[in-house]
This record gives C-alpha cells, sequence and structure tokens, in this order.
C-alpha cells in the first residue's frame, strides 16, 4: 500500500487558519506543506481542489463493548465506522466485560486493536472502589486517562466511596476523566417516574430522571476534589447549561480542568425524544434546545473545549424495550464529523473551531505523540471533506454492528471524501481498505 502522497489544491484548516496549499505525505508522515509543490517519482496525486483538507478527528470518548458485549459492537466494526467518519484516532473506555481495571486487561485491549483496528487506538483504565493500587502503579505512558464513572455504570465501575475518591485525585499518573451523575438523586426520581408510570416511562422522561440537579451535584463535586489535589480533570460529556459556569473560557494550554460535550448534544434536544423515543436515550440525557444552543455558544467560546462522541452501540431490539430495559446510548462515530460540521454551516461554529475542539484539543489534552495536528514530521492522519457534497444518511450504510444510525435521514451538507491513518487511505469516499491498521497512540509524558 502506497504512503506516499502530493495532496494538491487543498483548503487548509489548521492551527486557527485556512489557506490554500499542497501536502505531501511520505512514508506515513507529512513531509512537507506549501504553496505548491511539485510531484515526485512514485508519488499518488490527488486533486483536492474544493475539498478541505483537515487533520484527522480524535474522539476521546467511544465504547467498542469488546471484550465481552461483541453481539453489538466490536473494534473491527467500530473503528471501520471511524474511518468512513474521518476519526482516525480514539479512546475508548473501559467498562467491558470485564472492565479494564488492571494492567492486564488494558493490555489484552491494545492486542486486540492491533490485530483489527483500521484507526489508531488508546484505552482508559478504570476506576473503581477497590482497584486504587493498580491505578497508582500505572504507567502514564499505558493510557491516555483513568476513567471515573461518578454515577452509574456495568459492574462494580461506580466509584462512591470518598475515600477512594481522595486517593484517585490525590494519586493519578495521568489525567482524570469522569462521568458526573449523582446516583442517588437519579434514583429517587426514577423511582418517582415509576409510581407515576409503572413500566411505562415515556422517553422524553428521561432528561427529568437523569436531570440536570443529578449533573450539576456530581460535577462541582469532581471540580472540588480537583482543585484540592491540583488534578488534570476533564468533565466527560456536559449536557446542561447550568454547568457552563463552572468551566473557563480561552485556550486549553495551561488549564487544569477542563470539559467536553458530545455531539448528539448539539444535534438534538427533548422535542426529538417524541420521534426517535429510547433510540436517543443517553446517559447524560439529551435536554432541552435552550440547553444545546448554550452548549454550542460555549464550545465557540472555548469554555466547553473538546467535542467528542460517546459512541456507544445497542441492538435495535435492546432500543425497543420499555424504558428501564431499554440501554442508554448511541452509534455516532461514522457521521460525527459530519454532524459537528453542520454547526458550521449554520453559522454557530467557526470551521477553525471546529477542528480545534475535535482535534487538536484532544492532542494536546492527552500529550498525544505527534498527531492532531497538520505538522510537518506528524503523522499523516488526514480527512478530506467535501463541503458541497450533501450526504442523507441511509440505514444499509451503517458500518457500526448494531446497524442503525439515529441521524438516519438526516441530510449533511457535507461529506467524508477520504481518510488516512499514517499516510494509508483507508476511506476513499465509498469503502473502507480492509488492509490498513491503525498503530497504538503514544503520550509524551
Amino acid at each position: 500500500m502506497s504512503t506516499d502522497w502530493l495532496i494538491k489544491n487543498a483548503e487548509i484548516v489548521n492551527e486557527g487558519r485556512r489557506f490554500h496549499a499542497d501536502l505531501r505525505v511520505r512514508q506515513g508522515r507529512i513531509d512537507a506543506i506549501a504553496g505548491e509543490l511539485d510531484a515526485k517519482p512514485g508519488e499518488q496525486v490527488i486533486d483536492a481542489s474544493g475539498l478541505w483538507l483537515l487533520p484527522g478527528m480524535i474522539d476521546d470518548q467511544v465504547h467498542f463493548r469488546e471484550p465481552g458485549l461483541t453481539q453489538k459492537a466490536d473494534i473491527w466494526h467500530e473503528s471501520r465506522a471511524c474511518a468512513a467518519g474521518g476519526i482516525t484516532s480514539y479512546m475508548e473506555m473501559p467498562n467491558t466485560r470485564p472492565p479494564a481495571l488492571d494492567r492486564e486487561s488494558l493490555e489484552a485491549k491494545y492486542a486486540r486493536a492491533a490485530e483489527v483496528s483500521a484507526v489508531n487506538y488508546g484505552f482508559y483504565l478504570g476506576a473503581s472502589n477497590d482497584n486504587l493500587e493498580a491505578i497508582r502503579a500505572l504507567d502514564p505512558k499505558a493510557a491516555p486517562g483513568i476513567k471515573i464513572f461518578m454515577g452509574a455504570s456495568t459492574g462494580n465501575m461506580l466509584v462512591d466511596n470518598p475515600d477512594v475518591l481522595d486517593g484517585i485525585f490525590r494519586d493519578a499518573p495521568t489525567p482524570i476523566i469522569t462521568h458526573c451523575e449523582d446516583t442517588p438523586m437519579i434514583d429517587a426520581l426514577h423511582a418517582k417516574a415509576r409510581e407515576k408510570y409503572g413500566e411505562d416511562i415515556p422517553a422524553w422522561e428521561h432528561p427529568l430522571i437523569r436531570s440536570r440537579e443529578a449533573c450539576i451535584k456530581s460535577t462541582r463535586l469532581a471540580i472540588s476534589l480537583a482543585q484540592k489535589y491540583n488534578s488534570r480533570l476533564h468533565v466527560l460529556h456536559i449536557s446542561t447549561a447550568d454547568e457552563l459556569a463552572l468551566f473557563q473560557p480561552g485556550p486549553i494550554k495551561g488549564k487544569r480542568i477542563t470539559a467536553e460535550t458530545c455531539v448528539h448534544f448539539l444535534h438534538f434536544d427533548d422535542h426529538d425524544y417524541e420521534r426517535l423515543g429510547f433510540l436517543i436515550k443517553c446517559n447524560p440525557a439529551i435536554k432541552t434546545a435552550a440547553d444545546r444552543e448554550a452548549i454550542t455558544r460555549a464550545l465557540a467560546e472555548g469554555r466547553l473545549d473538546v467535542l467528542a462522541t460517546d459512541h456507544a452501540p445497542h441492538l435495535l431490539e435492546e432500543k425497543a424495550q420499555k424504558y428501564d430495559k431499554a440501554p442508554s446510548g448511541l452509534p455516532l462515530v461514522q457521521f460525527a464529523l459530519q454532524a459537528a460540521l453542520q454547526r458550521v454551516f449554520e453559522g454557530k461554529l467557526s470551521l477553525e473551531r471546529v477542528v480545534e475542539a475535535v482535534t487538536h484539543a484532544p492532542a494536546t489534552l492527552f500529550d498525544v505523540q505527534d498527531r492532531g495536528y497538520l505538522r510537518e514530521g506528524y503523522a499523516a492522519d488526514l480527512v478530506l471533506v467535501d463541503p458541497n457534497k450533501p450526504h442523507t444518511v441511509r440505514r444499509e450504510e451503517v458500518l457500526s454492528k448494531c446497524g442503525w444510525s439515529p441521524f438516519e435521514g438526516t441530510t449533511f451538507n457535507s461529506s467524508i471524501a477520504m481518510t488516512f491513518v499514517n499516510g494509508e487511505r483507508v476511506w476513499d469516499g465509498s469503502s473502507v481498505n480492509e488492509a490498513v491498521r491503525g498503530k497504538r497512540l503514544a503520550f509524551d509524558r
């Protein structure tokens, strides 16, 4: 497979700038970026006139379900969906079966990804009430971070022991990544909903059960612990306007406490429950249109630093169950970048800011080595976007193993024309190159 390319006449979007230039890829890395480059022997030339050339998206929040839940998702399928969506690297969550709570289970995931992943990969170490010593012993280069579920999760991964939380925030050798929802508050509201509706709790009740107050209380706790120990804290999937005041606007560099939101919080609101029901049931819940607009503004000003997916597939038959049994989570990676860019076409986000939030910021936050920017010498993780080719999502094109998308029927203004991982073209606009394998992310710590 060739890893020597000359991409000509592209509109490059990188580090706050938009400019027309050529980009040369040699042996898997960016060799040159200049106004006009001449083709060399052996290079494949791509005329990118009219296309945007972006650094590939780094999705720092995915659930690929392997091991243990591979009937609904696995690394093979989900990484190919990433490639089709312009995501060139992902960081996967630890709540698999068994959960990744020690170095051995973590390394088993890396070994599997080396065999089958079409794009680059990293895996979080999970936190529980009884693995503090494994957290303290973690090599900071072995994982992007330590994930704490400060709200309900699968298995024994809900961390609610105050002494353990103190120990993690005091001693963590990597950034701490938190899911913040207060479980006792949620349980009480769930019990009230069951009293009112029995088993037939409607989908639109979900954001009232997984309430904004539950999010705020848990987020405040995480921030207070981070401030107490000067920890490096990253709060995931902010879903309410109320939490935004807890974070500071501005560039991510130098911040000790950062936050992110997800593409579905920019795209859907509580009016969509009537149409999509439990297909958009997720934790934390999709909330109001006012929350959606406030989150979008906060992303624009850098109060929210990162935009990710929280890709979490479930089977359609699971989603068709009643409230208590219908699982939370949406498959998102294949169309996430297009959904983010839709906010550019609407005039709510600049293209430069989207690139910062989906690529530069996660690379900076997690100390990702030689990725996340279009720079000479960096790995050639690239995506070409056609901003003039609308794309309507159809079920038959979904590559995630679950076989459906909440975006079905949605027409995006843009299309993903090509995706390159380490200089290899893994997506050509219509199919995935099955021979391409990503690499393990390196963390420069």
